[in-house]
Formats: structure tokens, C-alpha cells, sequence
């Protein structure tokens, strides 16, 4: 039996045993690592924790974490803190608490030779040394998702995928998914609600595992990663393996992303405030990664009725998706709204917008009392940077108030008088709006008329008396009769382009 006892004792790994010096005996059923809060729901006992303590804000985040995994019946907890090299005493008291086993690792270890070690020692003693040891041995030594699922697929003879539900494939086995398989597969996982399934596609069986989600402050469904194995209900604890390893390499790549989206974050709110000069801002843009010399595009979103958390979540995973092959987009927050900051490929703003459209649609099935709303700025560099990110805020704005479920809009396809109209707060709007056109639009209640419809399409055409008398179907003198009757109610002269301008606007304040 590999107990923790048996891990403590392990020279290689030189652990410290912090606590639970009597509870050691408890049996290793395999290795999590974890950088969530209350990694609760993916624990179900005899788990070797390992956290580097990420997800530690305050000493108030310790009490749930330990909790969650004392409920769960954990075999112990490996924690290190790579910044401090030292355990807080808030960890060690409630561990003490709550009767968990808790193991400090050296600040120079790789938790991936603790995967190696303990994760050999766990196979051998199940019997099937050379099938699970390959994938942890892999993982170890540095692979690649893809190289892992290679092996993963060989072990099962069926190939393997992991997709997420925007459409991305992740990482494959070798044959490419066919492309009408994907939606299938992305419904099928959604309406899954976070449970294996077996599904039957138009490429044939498929099993859907979802993988443990990294950010499990958000509704995972949306942003969860699954496994797609080319086979019906492979029980087989290769399986099960794979999807632990596929999580720890999740995190390992997402550790590094976290710290460039804090620095991104930084360089987006001095940008805002205007509190850095150039050479400052290069320094931070070369610390998270983006070349401000360079094309970038602006990314805005909103996730209206949806749990906290959820946006960044889901605009990390937008722009991974959108994003240029091996260019991944940075995450930032300005004032709780959260930006991405995307390289600019060679695509138009109307064809990545529709590509992103595209993708977010494959979500809809998961979406019930929330939408998702994406504002994209133009092309710009370092240089015009804040005036994109003003840009792609107000363009996700007038996306807003705008039908769907998923809507993008890119600052391109928006008129210049709606992206300042999005400037004036909606009660301001509605207001002016009101004032100008409040006895117009009371006329055509009143009356059952048309004289709105009328002035809206007399505008649109400029002004051109014989288009909108086409466009209404009506004659000409008809139309100024009506013009003329809108210009009494309204006060206005629409043959002043200043007056014209100003019922215009109101026409459209809430578009």
C-alpha cells in the first residue's frame, strides 16, 4: 500500500511533515493538483493533494480549502509556496483542525517528480506498472498534451481529443475531428451538466469526459475542457488517469498565464489613467508579452445574469480561440470590466467578428438566463491604445442592448454618432431622447400615425424628398405635408443641418 507515510519517507522528494504525524497511515489513491478554491467536486478520497498555493488570497481563504478537502476524505496535502518558501501558520493550524496530513515541499521541487515518483509507486502497486507509468512518466519529463493523448490513445486503441465548448480543438491523438462531429459533441457535453457520456455522432461513438475546470469560481460548463474518446464507454482506468494528468497540465500552462494577465491588467489600467509614460509601459508590455509596436485588437465582454467570474472565464477562451496559432491573447481588468489584448492576424474586423460569433454560438445550448456580448475595437497599436479599449467597451455596450443570446460587435461596424451615443449613460439618453421627440412620439400613440416611422426614413435619406416619398409609397406632397406637421410638433427646422443632427441623434439614442 503506498500510504502518505510511505511519500513523507520517499528521499528523493525531501518533504516536511507539517501535521498529522498520526494520520499517515492513510492510503495514496492517486495524485490531484489543484489551484482552485474548493477543488471540492473533483475529490473523491484517498486523493495526494498538491496546491502551490494559489488560490491563498488572505488567511480567510484557508478555512473553505481545507474543509473541502477534509469533507472529501483526502489522503493528504502537499503545499508550496514558490514566492514566500514558507507554509502559512493559518494552513498548518486548520489542517491541524480538521485532521489533515499536511506535507511541505521544498521550494526547488518540481511537483512533477512528485507525479513521477508517487504516481509509479501507485501504478506498481495496481498491478499495471507500464500502462500508467508511461502517461506519468511522460508528464514528468515535460510533455505535451498531444503527446499524451498519442499514448493515451494507443493503450485504448481509439483516438482522442480534447475540445473545448467554443469549437477549439486542444491537443488530438493524430487524426483530425471531423467537422461536423464538433457541434454535436459540444451540445451533447453541455447538456451533460458536467457528467461522462456516451454519445453517437455522425463520425460514430464517442465518450465525453469533462476535465476539472481551473477557475472554479465560474459556471464551469461554459469554459470546462472535455476528452472526447473515439469509442463507446471505454471503462478503463487509463481513462481516468489521462484526466487527471490533462488537469495538471492544465494548470501548469495556466500558472504562467496568470502572471503575465496580472502584469497585462496593471499595463491596462495605467494606460487608462494615464499614470505611465511610454518607456513604463514598454517595461510592462514586455514582462506579460505584447508587443505594443505591433497589431492588437481590443476585447470587451459582458455576461449579463451570469454568475460572477464567468466573464473572464469565458473571453480567456474567446481569444484562445480567435487568436493568431500560438499567440494567445492576455486577460486584463479595468473597473471590474474585463479586456483581452489580442495580436492582430491577417483577418478583417468583420471576418474575425464572425469567426468569434461563430464560436460563442456553439455555447447557446449552455445558456439559459445569461448571454454573452463581445465588443472587438479596430486594428490599433501601443500608441492608440486607450482610445481601443474605450472603443471595444462601447462597442460591447451597443451589443448590449442588442437581441441574442451571444452577440459581437466590432468597433469597425459601428457608426461613429453610436459609439458616442454609448458615451451618454442610458438615463441621460433616454432623457434627451424624450425631450426632443416626447411630442412626436405622444402624436403617434394618440392618433394611430406614422409621422416617427416617416421622419426616421426622410433622415436616412438624407434629406431627399423624392427617395423617402419612394420609400414610404406615398407622393411627394404627402410627405411634406407630413414633414411639415412633424417640424410644428417637434419645433424644430430640419432644413437647419444643426437642428437635423440633433433629431437624429435623438432618433437613434437608443439603438
Amino acid at each position: 500500500m503506498v500510504s502518505v507515510r510511505v511519500v513523507a519517507a520517499m528521499p528523493a522528494l525531501r518533504l516536511t511533515v507539517r501535521t498529522g504525524t498520526d494520520q499517515l497511515d492513510r492510503e495514496v489513491s492517486r495524485i490531484y493538483g489543484t489551484e482552485l478554491p474548493d477543488p471540492a467536486r473533483f475529490l473523491s478520497g484517498g486523493e495526494l493533494v498538491m496546491t502551490g498555493l494559489l488560490w491563498l488570497r488572505g488567511d480567510g481563504d484557508v478555512p473553505p480549502f481545507v474543509a473541502a478537502l477534509a469533507d472529501r476524505g483526502v489522503a493528504g496535502l502537499v503545499a508550496c509556496d514558490a514566492d514566500t518558501g514558507v507554509i502559512p501558520p493559518s494552513l498548518v493550524r486548520e489542517c491541524r483542525k480538521r485532521g489533515v496530513p499536511l506535507l511541505e515541499a521544498a521550494v526547488d521541487l518540481s511537483f512533477a517528480d512528485i507525479i513521477d515518483r508517487v504516481g509509479s509507486a501507485i501504478a506498481a502497486e495496481r498491478g499495471h506498472p507500464r500502462r500508467q507509468r508511461r502517461l506519468i512518466t511522460a508528464l514528468a519529463r515535460g510533455a505535451g498534451l498531444s503527446e499524451l493523448l498519442a499514448l493515451a490513445a494507443a493503450e485504448l486503441d481509439a483516438p482522442c481529443w480534447v475540445l473545448t465548448p467554443l469549437g477549439r480543438v486542444v491537443a488530438s491523438s493524430g487524426p483530425e475531428l471531423p467537422a461536423e462531429q464538433t457541434p454535436v459533441l459540444i451540445r451533447e457535453f453541455l447538456r451533460a451538466d458536467g457528467r461522462p457520456k456516451w454519445v453517437r455522432g455522425p463520425a460514430g461513438s464517442a465518450t465525453l469526459l469533462p476535465l476539472p475546470d481551473s477557475d472554479g469560481r465560474t459556471s464551469v460548463e461554459l469554459t470546462r475542457w472535455f476528452l472526447v474518446v473515439g469509442r463507446a464507454e471505454p471503462r478503463d482506468e487509463v481513462v481516468a488517469e489521462l484526466v487527471n494528468l490533462i488537469a495538471i497540465q492544465r494548470n501548469r500552462e495556466q500558472d504562467g498565464r496568470r502572471v503575465a494577465d496580472q502584469v497585462a491588467g496593471t499595463l491596462l489600467r495605467s494606460v487608462m489613467a494615464g499614470t505611465a509614460g511610454p518607456a513604463e509601459l514598454a517595461a510592462m508590455a514586455l514582462a506579460a508579452g505584447p508587443d505594443l509596436r505591433r497589431p492588437l485588437r481590443v476585447l470587451a465582454i459582458a455576461t449579463p445574469g451570469a454568475p460572477p467570474g464567468r466573464a473572464g472565464a469565458v473571453l480567456a477562451e474567446l481569444a484562445a480561440t480567435i487568436a493568431p496559432p500560438d499567440q494567445p491573447g492576455l486577460l486584463g481588468t479595468v473597473d471590474d470590466q474585463v479586456y483581452a489584448l489580442l495580436p492582430a492576424g491577417p483577418e478583417s474586423d468583420v471576418e474575425l467578428a464572425a469567426r468569434a460569433v461563430a464560436a460563442l454560438r456553439l455555447l447557446e445550448p449552455g445558456l439559459t438566463t445569461s448571454r454573452v456580448v463581445v465588443g472587438m475595437s479596430a486594428v490599433t497599436t501601443g500608441a492608440e491604445l486607450r482610445g481601443a479599449i474605450q472603443e471595444a467597451r462601447h462597442a460591447r455596450e451597443l451589443g448590449e442592448r442588442r437581441g441574442g443570446r451571444t452577440r459581437v460587435v466590432a468597433g469597425t461596424e459601428v457608426a461613429v454618432h453610436q459609439l458616442l451615443l454609448a458615451t451618454v449613460p442610458d438615463e441621460l439618453r433616454r432623457s434627451l431622447r424624450r425631450r426632443v421627440l416626447g411630442r412626436l412620439f405622444d402624436y403617434d400613440a394618440e392618433h394611430d400615425g406614422s409621422l416617427v416611422e416617416t421622419l426616421t426614413v426622410f433622415l436616412d435619406c438624407s434629406g431627399s424628398w423624392a427617395r423617402a416619398a419612394a420609400r414610404l409609397h406615398v407622393h411627394v406632397n404627402t410627405l411634406r405635408y407630413r414633414i411639415g406637421r412633424v417640424e410644428e410638433l417637434i419645433g424644430a427646422d430640419l432644413a437647419d443641418f444643426t437642428q437635423r443632427v440633433d433629431v437624429y441623434l435623438a432618433l437613434h439614442a437608443e439603438s
